[in-house]
């Protein structure tokens, strides 16, 4: 794990194209600022998208090679009110040209030394209430991507610590929704 590196001019540095793509989603759904619903990216291939469909790459601003990043994402419909997450993804399958995908999603996270004050019995709506209302809650922005080869990365970026300095990110920070998405490439 580690904290994002970010240029003087505000731009994400990162070691892997993938990483880049990460902290470039966070960045994104920070400008449009919190209680945002979650949302979907295609990861494409940005030298086969300026090939394959340059009208598209012309319109996104792809048509300079020496200033994007290898993956593009692109913000895909909607996801539905009131549709579990796993239930939405469950019905996704990507055409061959999408390298990938990655989310945002926000949720209420506590540290680990609440969960021994869990109440016992609690149903998924009284467990959210009670998280809800727990004084060490903490709101967190998370951004998940995986590739179609496997590889992942997670960008966690805590409502209270609200800076790009600040966004945490790793392989392994979310591996329930990595998981997800990565069945999305699941025939």
């Amino acid at each position: 794990m580690t904290m994002s590196n970010v240029s003087p001019s505000g731009t994400p540095m990162a070691a892997s194209p993938l990483t880049r793509a990460v902290l470039e989603i966070d960045e994104y759904a920070s400008g449009l600022g919190w209680d945002q619903p979650a949302r979907l990216f295609a990861l494409v291939d940005t030298a086969r998208l300026r090939t394959d469909e340059p009208e598209l790459a012309a319109q996104l601003g792809l048509d300079d090679a020496g200033s994007v990043a290898p993956l593009t994402p692109i913000e895909q419909d909607e996801i539905p009110s009131g549709t579990p997450l796993d239930e939405f993804l469950a019905t996704i399958a990507w055409p061959g040209a999408v390298a990938g995908c990655a989310m945002t999603v926000e949720r209420l996270m506590l540290p680990p030394s609440a969960e021994a004050s869990v109440p016992e019995g609690l149903d998924e709506a009284g467990l959210a209430s009670w998280v809800s209302a727990h004084p060490e809650r903490q709101e967190v922005r998370m951004t998940v991507a995986v590739l179609r080869d496997g590889a992942r990365e997670s960008a966690l970026r805590l409502r209270e610590k609200d800076s790009p300095s600040e966004v945490l990110t790793g392989s392994g920070l979310v591996p329930g929704l990595a998981e997800a998405l990565s069945a999305t490439f699941e025939s």
